[in-house]
């Protein structure tokens, strides 16, 4: 699976998905969209993104997007916080859905 992680959610969360494509926001030049720009820029690139900015849903239209998004509820966006998220987050990969906003919440 292609993974996007958006910039928002640290580079090293990469390590613990193995068996994915990942890469993050940044690498791909993507890194100062606004959420609408880096939705466009994603699509036909990657299968998923995942961010930990739970406004996105209500602000942007995902239900006709051409990949899924995981949302990462945690106390914050450090590394620390968001590694206990990374089994539910598998469990969302494993049925991702076009269109779709999954929530992982910790």
């Amino acid at each position: 699976m292609r993974i996007l992680l958006d910039a928002c959610v640290p580079r090293r969360l990469r390590d613990s998905l193995s068996g994915h494509e990942v890469r993050t926001a940044p690498e791909m030049g993507w890194g100062d969209l606004d959420n609408g720009a880096l939705l466009d820029a994603m699509a036909g690139h990657f299968d998923v993104l995942v961010t930990v900015d739970k406004r996105l849903p209500q602000q942007q239209n995902i239900k006709d997007r051409p990949f899924g998004v995981v949302v990462l509820r945690a106390k914050s966006n450090r590394l620390s916080d968001l590694l206990p998220l990374v089994p539910g987050l598998v469990a969302a990969l494993s049925r991702l859905e076009s269109g779709v906003v999954n929530e992982v919440v910790g």
